[in-house]
């Protein structure tokens, strides 16, 4: 799962660099400062193994705002432009929505089946 984190956090700082190219909205670096502490969690999980575990607890919580944060995706159908409005806007949140999903379940996954395997151990 670290090299999924380290992967999964530099995916979000380049999506965020590329959406804001041309684009003066500070919203625009969202999934970046979403992938920034990501990236780092799962640089850190792999440098530091000893404490692994606390470093991937970052990185899912971050997960999961990304998760989270996407859910604003919905918030365009209502609006007089609608979801096509901002079409940048929309697919970054809408990639955070599903993303931050997968990756969220993915963590939770792995905190289980580690779990699991640390009680058969004892």
């Amino acid at each position: 799962m670290a090299k999924l984190t380290l992967g999964y956090g530099l995916f979000l700082m380049v999506w965020g660099a590329v959406f804001s190219m041309d684009s003066d909205s500070v919203t625009s670096w969202i999934p970046a400062m979403m992938g920034a502490p990501i990236a780092f969690a799962g640089l850190m999980s792999i440098w530091k193994p000893e404490s692994k575990k606390a470093w991937m607890h970052v990185a899912v919580l971050f997960g999961l705002l990304a998760f989270l944060g996407g859910f604003r995706f919905f918030a365009g159908m209502g609006s007089e432009d609608g979801l096509f409005g901002n079409v940048k806007a929309a697919s970054s949140q809408l990639m955070l929505l599903v993303t931050g999903g997968i990756y969220t379940a993915l963590c939770v996954r792995s905190f289980i089946a580690a779990r699991r395997g640390e009680g058969q151990e004892a």
